[in-house]
């Protein structure tokens, strides 16, 4: 579908080659070895520092939704998996129904990582893959993916990603926050070590009869 838009120009063509410019080559290619990965599936992925090359290659693995879907299927409950009989993996002749179906799975990929945990700043919505505008999200989303996965005690893929920040809560006692009540912070300002001394403003008042 995205060759069938003309091209952009002025600032959506700036904003455009901005995001391009942004798409990071090893990225990519981790992402697309960490889904070979776990999804038990070979796919040639390019072994070049070419950024157009990876582009090409990362749109043309992920485009039609299938790779993405069975890596979030591998990762689900068996309670909470993608029933690939269904209408949107059935293979169609007819052009209209290949497009609406693609994005069908993109769309039940998006719903599944919501699902999962992945929080929506790190999603992206399917035009950004299905007409390729933004490829670097869909980059983030993936990388978010594996961070959370990892942080499941039932993951048993390769740990490639960095470790999810974990919740670090302080607790303070009542005679601790009481105390604390007693500090001025110098954001408030403080007068310590304020003096007028030796100072004079103008010449004394003098008084002639």
């Amino acid at each position: 579908m995205a060759n069938y838009r003309a091209a952009k120009s002025g600032l959506a063509r700036d904003s455009q080659i901005k995001i391009d410019n942004a798409f990071n080559v090893e990225e990519a290619r981790k992402c697309l070895q960490w889904i070979s990965i776990m999804i038990d599936e070979d796919f040639p992925v390019e072994d070049t520092e070419d950024k157009v090359t990876m582009r090409d290659c990362f749109y043309r693995i992920l485009k039609d939704g299938l790779v993405l879907c069975k890596l979030i299927n591998v990762l689900l409950p068996d309670d909470r998996r993608i029933d690939f009989s269904k209408k949107s993996f059935q293979p169609t002749n007819m052009p209209a129904f290949v497009a609406a179906r693609e994005r069908e799975r993109i769309g039940i990929f998006l719903n599944k990582v919501d699902e999962y945990g992945v929080p929506n700043s790190a999603s992206f919505q399917t035009d950004y893959l299905y007409e390729r505008t933004n490829l670097v999200q869909v980059c983030t989303c993936i990388r978010a993916l594996g961070i959370e996965a990892q942080s499941r005690p039932d993951y048993n893929g390769p740990h490639v990603w960095p470790k999810k920040s974990e919740e670090n809560r302080r607790t303070f006692t009542e005679e601790q926050l009481q105390a604390g009540q007693q500090v001025i912070s110098l954001q408030y300002g403080t007068n310590k070590g304020a003096s007028q001394t030796g100072m004079s403003f103008g010449k004394s008042r003098k008084i002639i009869d």
